[in-house]
């Protein structure tokens, strides 16, 4: 019954949600149709504007895979990490979560393909990729589509915002496993 009622809600949400803007914006007496032409080619600049560093974090995540320091560090960090019951395979994705999702994401399901859906090491992997950030990914499009050159705290932040959330996945899993 609760998984019916889910699936109808998360059915309709979206196109309710459209409807709701399209009424409201209708109701004020909003250009819609411009607004909407405005914002898609406001969109297209700045999509152009963060080409370059989208093209950095692609190049730097394909240098640290094909030099193989990603395994190399998580070869050195296994020993430590097993007293605290992280699989080694869990290592890369603590690695590559804070670079690109999309690579912590093939990384996930290189892990879910060869140890299953009911391993631990499956479970904790997909608890990392949803309770942290691809942090430099995130401050590449937003830094960089409003032209902000200085980071200050901002990657500091995110960074540990990352280690905590990794922390606390591994903390859950370990309570719950």
């Amino acid at each position: 019954m609760f998984n019916s009622i889910m699936n109808i809600i998360s059915l309709w949400s979206l196109p309710t949600i459209i409807l709701i803007i399209l009424t409201m914006g209708m109701i004020k007496k909003v250009p819609i149709y411009e607004v909407f032409t405005d914002g898609a080619k406001e969109g297209f600049k700045v999509s152009i504007n963060i080409i370059p560093y989208l093209v950095a974090i692609i190049v730097a995540i394909s240098m640290l895979r094909a030099s193989g320091i990603i395994e190399l560090t998580g070869n050195v960090l296994a020993p430590i990490l097993g007293h605290f019951n992280v699989p080694a395979d869990t290592i890369p994705i603590m690695l590559v979560r804070s670079l690109s999702g999309s690579a912590a994401l093939g990384i996930f399901s290189d892990i879910a393909h060869s140890l299953g859906p009911n391993n631990y090491a499956t479970t904790l992997a997909a608890v990392m990729v949803g309770s942290s950030e691809t942090t430099f990914y995130v401050l590449a499009v937003y830094f960089g589509a409003v032209g902000i050159k200085k980071l200050r705290y901002a990657l500091i932040v995110g960074l540990l915002a990352d280690l905590i959330g990794i922390i606390a996945a591994i903390t859950v899993c370990n309570l719950i496993y």
